[in-house]
């Protein structure tokens, strides 16, 4: 018998508590170790890449003669020199890693150069004398279409019938809307190290959101097995889309370059390289027509949408997909057509970017439901609640999903409520009329995102638990911690499950060769499938253990119970510790897997049906700006937001996702422009001339509420909700409400670009002049 122990300290549970993250005291002493901070194996070489000046041309006489010449240089590698495939792209072989016969954007890797230093392979580089032979470059969607240039066909999807809806509507509106693209800018950038292990193993250190597509496009690229291939990453600073394809080109390059060399080798861009090299968020140029009654109710509605998906595929296929199942946000389209054109144009591809196509899709309609309500004369919030989605009818998505978990009513009436919409919108009109130059404006726009991979089968995960004898947890999973706190949740949620305090659970780094298979760290599905995971692993143990105790101390296995680090069998008490030494002693294993697969989810491509989703997060936004109209400069006065996490695993870390999701929003519709010259040539491609948002952009009134009481009506983890991507939505008010702002009765409708930048408001301004 074990001798009882003292009662505990009442242990507080892990989920839900608004706990730091995991490495917030790494953070802030600057000890968190990335990529470039891991120490470097002796006789590493540095790289750096040779890039195509030119958007579109045949590659003539590559002359490397001074680049190998070039001191500390010690090898070049070339298309040439890839044993395996010459290619990083995921879903078409259409990337090369180096560029062979052909370069396709101003920025295309065609070499790499090894190197003692960093300075001198980024010096060397710059050496080499290249021959090209330029061919006709298309660098915009609109010519791309006029071409038929296209990186996948067009689709279209179709529910009930537009046109006659569209033929009998009262009323009629119709435009094109412009809506830029975004670099991702995240603080760490892109960098891998590969380092030769025994037997033609090797070992790559890679930032990344996807270390299995890493580990299996650097085996195909180097001849190897996946087997041979282990891909590592602990952390990155920021990824938001940005390392889940990308990624992938750097850690091939490295690879290549060790292979070669027969010595390790790092990969790491410097800015203005990152940012010209690597893809974006896609910029949209999208036609609407829609009809509508006179209450401002959509009838029928007609888009195309044409992307700039750049000079491959990438990930452009379910980022338009997305495009088109968010072109509703939280409204109800009973006769639409959507017609999306994928276009191929001499820019570098474009990618994954938070949201991932669901960002352009809202913007299209809520530019609609904005021009609806300008046309009858009425408030825009009226106009948004005549069209949100049913309760009960109503409520079938353009894709045939019903939408089961409805809250977008609850969540307006408490936002318009707190955020004292209607009298400051009042009072803002009185404002306006005694300005004549500083103009404010006011808009609420609502999100209603879907949670899940749209391709069904990467939605699944698995884990990986050990327990040690002395009573500590190693924790593993397929998901990657990109700065979004999905690390700490997991630990919480096996803390729970084990009843144990958090400080026992040591976070692993991400790793091929301890989970398998895992889907990229993307679709905000994060921590609902990596912590289902390993709550299924942590279980597993927990069930061994409590069959254990029960058998060791003659009880029922009901009778076992585990709270505060301590376990019950009957009259019997131990601390966990003791338990699981007690338990190694009698030969119980002590490590588990566990796996996950989001149920319920179903769906074909070919008809746009099905149910893609597993839930939907919803959220609200109200945006008060003020706009100096000869400048066209403006400033967020205020800002109220009200979204919805379930049951939140962590209100701390889901906090500052809501907030950071809005600033990175409101930069992408308003101050990050990215701008290509006649050349194709990337001109923004540093901070210097390329603005993201700083603390000085931020509202001096900024609040922000969690959602309360609302449990996700779906069986997720502990009834939480993803957090990663809706929030960025949120920041489509600040674009309305700039447009909000210009708009008067000479010009109630501006034609307003995003991003809205003092350029493009002076341009809605002049152009209303000009009508």
């Amino acid at each position: 018998m074990v001798a009882k122990a003292k009662t505990p300290a009442h242990r507080s549970a892990a989920v839900g508590a608004a706990l730091p993250h995991d490495s917030a005291h790494l953070h802030v002493t600057g000890r968190a170790s990335y990529t470039d901070d891991l120490p470097e194996p002796r006789g590493l070489l540095h790289l750096a890449v040779g890039m195509s000046p030119v958007p579109h041309a045949k590659l003539g006489a590559i002359d490397l003669t001074d680049v190998r010449s070039a001191a500390g240089v010690v090898d070049v590698c070339l298309a040439s020199d890839i044993a395996g495939a010459n290619n990083f792209g995921a879903i078409v072989a259409d990337d090369p890693i180096f560029a062979a016969d052909e370069v396709l954007y101003a920025g295309q890797c065609i070499f790499a150069v090894a190197a003692e230093t960093v300075d001198a392979a980024r010096k060397a580089a710059r050496k080499a004398k290249i021959e090209f032979d330029e061919l006709e470059a298309i660098l915009d969607p609109l010519t791309a279409v006029a071409k038929s240039s296209f990186v996948l066909p067009s689709e279209t999807m179709l529910r009930g019938d537009p046109d006659a809806a569209l033929a009998a509507a009262p009323q009629r509106a119709s435009r094109r809307v412009y809506v830029g693209g975004q670099d991702q800018f995240y603080l760490e950038g892109q960098i891998a190290m590969a380092i030769p292990q025994d037997d033609r193993c090797l070992l790559v250190y890679s930032s990344t959101q996807h270390p299995d597509e890493v580990q299996s496009l650097v085996a195909h690229a180097t001849n190897r097995q996946a087997s041979d291939v282990t891909v590592v990453c602990r952390r990155m600073g920021g990824a938001f889309g940005g390392k889940e394809s990308q990624a992938a080109l750097i850690a091939c390059v490295a690879a290549i370059a060790s292979d070669k060399t027969g010595r390790a080798c790092k990969l790491r861009l410097d800015r203005d390289d990152d940012m010209i090299m690597t893809g974006k968020r896609h910029d949209f140029v999208i036609d609407y027509e829609v009809g509508f009654d006179d209450s401002g109710r959509i009838l029928g509605i007609d888009f195309e949408m044409a992307s700039r998906c750049g000079m491959s595929a990438d990930l452009s296929g379910p980022v338009n997909d997305r495009a088109m199942f968010s072109c509703d946000n939280a409204y109800f389209l009973e006769n639409v057509r959507i017609l999306s054109h994928r276009c191929k144009t001499n820019t570098v591809s474009n990618t994954a970017f938070r949201g991932f196509g669901g960002p352009q899709g809202m913007f299209a309609i809520e530019y609609v439901i904005d021009d609806i309500a300008r046309t009858l004369g009425k408030d825009p919030l009226e106009v948004r609640r005549r069209n949100f989605y049913g309760k009960n009818d109503r409520n079938v998505t353009q894709y045939l999903q019903t939408v089961e978990d409805n809250i977008i009513d609850e969540i307006f009436d408490q936002l318009l409520v707190s955020s004292d919409y209607v009298s400051r919108r009042a009072e803002i009109q009185a404002f306006n009329a005694g300005s004549a130059i500083l103009k404010r404006g006011i808009a609420i726009t609502p999100v209603k995102f879907g949670i899940s991979f749209t391709n069904t089968l990467l939605n699944q995960a698995g884990a990986l638990v050990h327990v040690y004898k002395d009573g500590t947890v190693q924790l593993n999973h397929g998901g990657t911690e990109m700065g979004q706190g999905l690390y700490i949740k997991v630990a919480q949620v096996v803390a729970d499950e084990l009843q144990i305090d958090i400080g026992k659970i040591r976070i692993m780094a991400a790793d091929t060769s301890k989970v398998p298979n895992a889907s990229a760290t993307a679709a905000s599905s994060g921590a609902d499938m990596n912590g289902m995971a390993a709550k299924k692993a942590a279980g597993k143990i927990r069930a061994r253990m409590t069959e254990f105790a029960a058998s060791h101390f003659a009880v029922a296995e009901a009778d076992v119970v585990w709270r505060d680090n301590q376990v019950r069998a009957g009259k019997d008490s131990l601390s966990f510790t003791e338990l699981v030494q007690l338990a190694w002693a009698n030969r119980v294993p002590l490590s588990a897997t566990g796996f996950y697969k989001t149920p319920k989810i179903n769906y074909d491509r070919s008809t746009f049906s099905g149910r893609p989703f597993f839930y939907f997060a919803y959220g609200a936004a109200v945006t008060e700006v003020i706009v100096d109209t000869l400048t066209g400069e403006n400033r967020t006065l205020r800002v109220d937001i009200l979204h919805d996490c379930g049951d939140s695993l962590n209100p701390a870390v889901d906090l500052g996702q809501i907030e950071g999701g809005y600033v990175q929003g409101v930069g992408w519709l308003t101050t990050e422009e990215l701008v290509w010259n006649d050349r194709g040539q990337l001109s923004t491609h540093a901070p210097s001339t390329y603005k993201i948002p700083t603390c000085s952009d931020l509202a001096p009134d900024f609040r922000v509420e969690i959602m309360q009481s609302v449990a996700n009506v779906e069986n997720t983890i502990y009834r939480s909700k993803a957090v990663g991507e809706p929030p960025l939505m949120l920041a489509l008010s600040a674009f309305q409400a700039i447009r909000d702002a210009i708009a008067s009765d000479a010009n109630p409708m501006p034609d307003l670009r995003a991003p809205a930048t003092p350029e493009s408001i002076l341009n809605a301004l002049e152009n209303a002049a000009d009508e």
